[in-house]
């Protein structure tokens, strides 16, 4: 089995950063695709960040400059930093674990980012 655990989340001033972490559990981290998602309220799923098992990363393009996504496969955890905050930021930030190998896709519970001056 395989499980998300998010953390990092808070209030934080715009201009301000914050670190998200999330922490996989099972043996499938190392060959597969992490992102992290985001929805606001009343919005629509948002894809912010995604890294590749080899390494690439692509990122939206309102949070590139701002936003950089990393792994670390050895303690199976993917990070996003996130500098110069706006109120835009605003949202439920989700881990999201893509297994190639079986098509599996997995969620974290989600963590709540709020900018607010």
């Amino acid at each position: 089995q395989v499980q998300l655990v998010e953390s990092g989340g808070g209030l934080v001033q715009p201009g301000g950063s914050l670190r998200l972490s999330c922490a996989a559990s099972g043996s499938i981290f190392s060959s597969s695709t992490v992102a992290w998602y985001r929805q606001g309220p009343g919005k629509q799923r948002e894809l912010v960040a995604s890294i590749t098992s080899g390494g690439e990363t692509n990122y939206v393009d309102s949070v590139k400059g701002r936003f950089t996504i990393s792994r670390d496969n050895a303690k199976k955890m993917v990070i996003l930093q996130m500098n110069s905050l706006n109120v835009e930021d605003t949202a439920v930030y989700y881990c999201n674990v893509r297994w190639h190998v079986a098509g599996y896709v997995y969620w974290g519970q989600g963590t709540q980012v709020t900018v607010s001056a």
